[in-house]
């Protein structure tokens, strides 16, 4: 339960250090697993001292143990050994520090952690982070690059001189971490999120020169390999271990063998691209020479043709067929003209012997009554009938005067 405390009435010092070993030895005896980063064993006590620290995170604690407790695993464990320790959890009032009294001491084998980091890689790989689509293309020209790496170690050298010997122009963006032990993995993540929070940064390599499979343990943290995923700049892996491949290689946007292949890798060589361009200038240069030559070849067959060489030789060709074409046009025409006009003149002539006309000039009149109607037979017309009678040259009136009977 929570102490009832206010400003007026405070818990002295002793009481809440009382309170506190009392709330940590209710939580009893717990397994911790750790890095051992301080070992003390002094000559003749019959206590050893050491200090728990976790490889993920900057969190440590201090464990006490009996000398035979920690004689039972003095042969396999040492500084920098992973070990699983059953401990009971102590507080010092007088101090109020807290520690950890190990009642048995377990080093993890390798066998061991390799099972961990295969559980750990299916679990990444499941969700996706593995995946091929996440990859990100490194800039073929990258104008700054961000290095992580071991302070003036062998690694560093090789990025460095391989890429500079490659492009005398790049640079460098350098973060000096541990590479190994429990203040690895804190330092590589924030070294490697500094440089992505950089703009001007085109791509990071993170490098180490190999070692045994629990030196490149950090290189598997699961909080380095997410903060590698969660980055927006391709990140290089070349921490230089094949048989064992740490989990940074898997996440990374690209895999290295070795730091000096990670230069070749991200840095381009000025004399590789400088023989690429002089071969690409030369092909061009030759494809341009072909097209002019197959053109000129096609312009000289242009101009090697009759109608080309003597243009005007076609339209006096040409002038000649429309003159005689014209010359039969008329003929054909005239003739058409003359036969229409021969039957126009027969058809004219038949026209003017059958026309009423050629019968009145013969001397026949045509009679026709006041309303126009002609006159066809005697009895159409009364006595004292007026009548108009029409001849070849007019007509004038005339009267009925008798009807003469048939």
């Amino acid at each position: 339960m929570a102490a009832n405390t206010s400003a007026q009435s405070p818990l002295p010092v002793g009481e809440v250090s009382r309170l506190i070993g009392g709330w940590i030895d209710r939580l009893g005896a717990v397994w911790v697993e750790g890095q051992i980063t301080q070992l003390s064993r002094r000559p003749g006590a019959g206590v050893v001292f050491l200090t728990l620290r976790d490889p993920s995170y900057d969190i440590s604690v201090s464990v006490t143990c009996y000398r035979q407790v920690f004689d039972a695993v003095a042969d396999v464990v040492s500084e920098g050994a992973r070990v699983v320790v059953h401990a009971k959890p102590e507080w010092y009032a007088p101090r109020g520090q807290l520690s950890l009294r190990a009642a048995e001491i377990r080093p993890v084998g390798v066998g061991e952690l390799l099972a961990r980091l295969e559980r750990l890689k299916k679990a990444l790989a499941a969700e996706g982070l593995f995946a091929p689509e996440r990859k990100k293309p490194l800039p073929f020209l990258p104008q700054l690059v961000g290095l992580v790496c071991g302070r003036a170690s062998a690694a560093e050298r090789d990025v460095l001189e391989n890429a500079r010997h490659r492009w005398p122009a790049v640079r460098f963006e350098v973060r000096n971490v541990a590479v190994q032990g429990v203040h690895a993995v804190p330092q590589v993540v924030q070294a490697v999120k500094e440089l992505d929070d950089l703009d001007d940064v085109d791509v990071i390599i993170v490098a180490r020169g190999g070692g045994s499979v629990e030196d490149l343990l950090p290189f598997s943290d699961e909080q380095l390999v997410r903060a590698v995923a969660a980055c927006r700049t391709p990140v290089v892996s070349a921490i230089g271990h094949e048989p064992d491949n740490p989990l940074l290689d898997h996440v990374a946007d690209l895999r290295a063998s070795t730091p000096t292949d990670a230069a070749k890798k991200v840095v381009p060589d000025v004399g590789e691209e400088y023989e690429r361009v002089r071969l690409l200038r030369d092909r061009a240069r030759r494809c341009v020479r072909a097209y002019v030559d197959r053109e000129e070849r096609g312009l000289a067959h242009a101009l090697a043709r009759p109608s080309i060489e003597d243009p005007h030789r076609m339209v006096d060709e040409r002038a000649e067929q429309v003159t005689a074409l014209l010359d039969r046009a008329r003929r054909s025409f005239g003739h058409q003209l003359d036969r229409a006009h021969s039957d126009l003149t027969h058809t004219h002539a038949r026209v003017v012997a059958l026309s009423p006309a050629a019968t009145l000039k013969r001397g026949y009149a045509v009679l026709q009554k006041a309303d126009g109607h002609v006159v066809r037979a005697p009895d159409e017309v009364t006595g004292e009938e007026p009548l108009r009678a029409r001849v070849a040259e007019g007509e004038f009136s005339v009267r009925v005067d008798t009807k003469v009977s048939e």
